[in-house]
């Protein structure tokens, strides 16, 4: 999990924390460092589940936004660095 100073950095510019962008961003965030830890410990089958969850809850967000609004979505994947 990340700390709350972790995602006041992570989305200092966006006041709007429960919108798309923030909520992909911060997942996008969480996602890394859970994947950091599973290299590390690759039994943890709990934590494995969790980010298997946190990597879906990201692609329906994704999903959403892209029906609503295409350049939002390109640019929000541009930010975070996603192949797509």
């Amino acid at each position: 999990m990340l700390t709350k100073e972790e995602e006041k950095e992570i989305i200092k510019d966006n006041k709007d924390t429960g919108g798309v962008e923030s909520q992909v961003t911060l997942l996008s965030e969480q996602i890394k460092k859970l994947f950091v830890h599973l290299k590390e410990n690759h039994k943890d089958i709990h934590s494995k589940r969790g980010l298997l969850g946190m990597v879906n809850k990201r692609k329906k967000l994704l999903l959403y936004l892209k029906k609503q609004d295409e350049k939002r979505y390109q640019d929000l994947i541009k930010k975070i660095g996603l192949k797509k």
